[in-house]
């Protein structure tokens, strides 16, 4: 699935069985939940924070996919084509960090 298709899913989803989108506000509020809730889990699987009995069962891979479903519904409602936005993403890191990872000493 690339990009555009999971822009066009997601809204069609949205307008079917999801009835509207939340306002943006909302979101964006709910974005941050997501990403709390990836946070948690990555704290307890890659860092130090044991897991409680209530994370245990939770998915690495769902959490990225509900930040990642928001953040769909955030550029659908505001006009953003992720696909574009990501390669002038693309652009912008290569003329701006061409040589500065390379020449970084704390990742030799």
């Amino acid at each position: 699935m690339t990009i555009e298709e999971a822009q066009q899913q997601v809204d069609e989803w949205i307008q079917t069985v999801g009835v509207r989108y939340f306002n943006e506000l909302t979101n964006m509020t709910i974005l941050t939940e997501e990403v709390g809730e990836l946070a948690r889990i990555m704290a307890r699987k890659y860092g130090e924070q044991s897991f409680k009995e209530s994370d245990k069962n939770r998915d690495l891979d769902d959490e990225m996919a509900d930040v990642l479903w928001v953040l769909i519904c955030l550029a659908n409602q505001t006009g953003v084509n992720l696909t574009d936005a990501l390669k002038k993403n693309f652009e912008k890191k290569n003329i701006r960090d061409a040589t500065r990872h390379q020449n970084n000493e704390k990742l030799q």
